[in-house]
């Protein structure tokens, strides 16, 4: 378990923070490789508490699960020209296998457009066999320089979802039905609310028709890509002639999306929640909802509450009133370890709920129930516990979502703002700005290349200002766009 050395805060090195809490609150842990995480149990279960969610919501809207293989004959890469452009930096090649080189080198999977649409123009005719939609939960390898725990590192998990449709418009309706579930999930289980939108030309994705982001705040004002959705147009189906037979009989090129989220989600919901405690979890994606921590001072007081702490986690954990997704309850038995230090763990490690169970609660057949959002206690009486403690959980969600969407709303700025300000302010404290942008590619790279600054996208109509900026941040020409500006990881 952790130790209880002080974190880092965050006013003092947000960065330095963030390491401390992935890695005190096990989380994560640095690979012998370079590069590479090792995700602990308490990491690896928010992870799963994720994937569940997600999945159900793909499955929810017509996606199948399928694998495809980790390896990609080098010569896949270079036949869609602006992907391999994308990603050939990234790769990692495998030369050799079995003691002898290879005819040809095989990519470590950066992401599996190519090996997926080689396999879809095998199984695709007929606008009959139209749309496929096709999801994998698998690993992938991206050769970074500058890596961080979940953030950006050498081999990382997630999905990605590869569909293929008969016409452009369906194509499209794909790409916006994911970029809405995505945003759902980031909402309703990690209460982190995501700005959606089109990304510019300059950040699409390589060999993509255009872009949708979520583009999430973090406590430091940087925004976060969470997940984004790709609509491929033809560029793939022309790669590698995927192609069908029309309902009127002509031939034609199939159109794709691809989509994914990945590990990056738990660091981004470090970021998001955790305070100088340590991490802070939403109940819906907790490991643990609830930990229940005994107090005794006698042998014959340890009997009796540990007796009476499990049955009432046996009683949460049985209680039907979620239906299959029963109350996830743990009782911290340790003994030599004083109930202050087993507090401080359990909040480190982000548990929404501790349950205090001590002798005169046990008289007056009550307990007192921690929440970890606002460290607020309030005594509950055990006879309703599980309806009582569940009501909670819900509120504690629900309490999250709230706090990030007005913690970004207040770091937002929808005023104009002069260049030389927005300077500052980038160098500074950071923010998400919305201003006007006059399209010229040139000034979205001269932004970057002075303030460090991205268009993080062109926003969804209910994140755009009212009435819109007229004017280019920049240069003060009329604005053909509303973007979101601020820096990233």
């Amino acid at each position: 378990m952790a130790d209880d050395r002080k974190l880092t805060t965050r006013a003092a090195d947000f960065s330095g923070w963030y390491n401390d809490v992935v890695l005190r609150a096990e989380l994560a842990d640095y690979s012998p490789v370079r590069g590479c995480m090792v995700i602990r149990p308490n990491g690896y279960g928010i992870w799963e508490r994720m994937q569940r969610a997600l999945d159900t919501m793909f499955k929810a809207t017509g996606h199948e699960n399928a694998y495809f293989p980790l390896f990609i004959p080098e010569s896949f890469l270079h036949k869609e020209a602006e992907h391999v452009q994308g990603f050939a930096p990234e790769a990692a090649v495998v030369t050799h296998g079995g003691g002898q080189k290879l005819a040809e080198p095989l990519i470590v999977r950066p992401t599996s457009e190519t090996i997926i649409y080689s396999m879809y123009a095998k199984w695709v005719q007929s606008y009959r066999d139209l749309p496929i939609k096709i999801n994998q939960w698998a690993n992938v390898v991206r050769w970074e320089m500058r890596t961080r725990l979940f953030l950006r590192t050498l081999e990382f998990l997630w999905q990605e979802g590869h569909t293929a449709h008969a016409t452009h418009d369906e194509a499209e309706e794909e790409t916006r039905i994911i970029l809405s579930i995505y945003r759902e999930f980031m909402e309703q289980w990690m209460a982190m609310p995501p700005v959606t939108g089109l990304k510019t030309e300059s950040e699409r994705f390589a060999g993509a028709l255009r872009t949708y982001a979520c583009e999430a705040m973090m406590q430091d004002n940087r925004a976060l890509q969470a997940g984004t959705s790709h609509n491929l147009g033809q560029n793939f189906a022309k790669a590698f002639e995927l192609q069908f037979q029309s309902e009127s009989g002509s031939i034609e090129h199939a159109w794709n999306t691809s989509w994914g989220v990945s590990t990056r989600l738990v660091g981004g919901l470090v970021m998001t929640h955790g305070d100088d405690n340590g991490l802070r979890t939403p109940p819906r994606l907790a490991p643990i909802e609830v930990i229940v921590v005994p107090i005794w001072k006698s042998d014959a007081e340890q009997a009796r509450l540990l007796e009476a702490a499990n049955r009432l986690r046996d009683d949460l954990t049985q209680w039907g009133g979620r239906g299959d997704d029963r109350l996830r309850v743990r009782v911290d038995a340790r003994e030599g370890v004083k109930p202050g230090a087993k507090y401080y763990e359990w909040e480190l490690r982000g548990v929404p709920l501790r349950i205090e169970l001590g002798p005169r609660d046990l008289e007056k057949q009550a307990c007192v129930a921690a929440r970890r959002d606002t460290r607020e206690k309030a005594s509950l009486p055990l006879d309703a516990l599980a309806p009582a403690v569940s009501a909670l959980l819900e509120r504690i969600q629900s309490n999250m979502l709230a706090t990030a969407r007005e913690r970004r709303e207040a770091h937002s700025i929808r005023e104009p703002i002069t260049y030389h300000s927005f300077r500052e302010l980038m160098a500074g404290e950071g923010a998400f700005v919305y201003a006007g942008w006059n399209g010229d590619p040139e000034v979205e790279a001269r932004v970057k290349a002075e303030t460090k600054a991205t268009i993080r996208c062109l926003p969804d109509p209910e994140f755009r200002s009212s009435p819109a900026p007229s004017r280019c941040l920049v240069t003060g020409e009329p604005a053909r766009h509303e973007v979101l500006w601020a820096r990233a990881y």
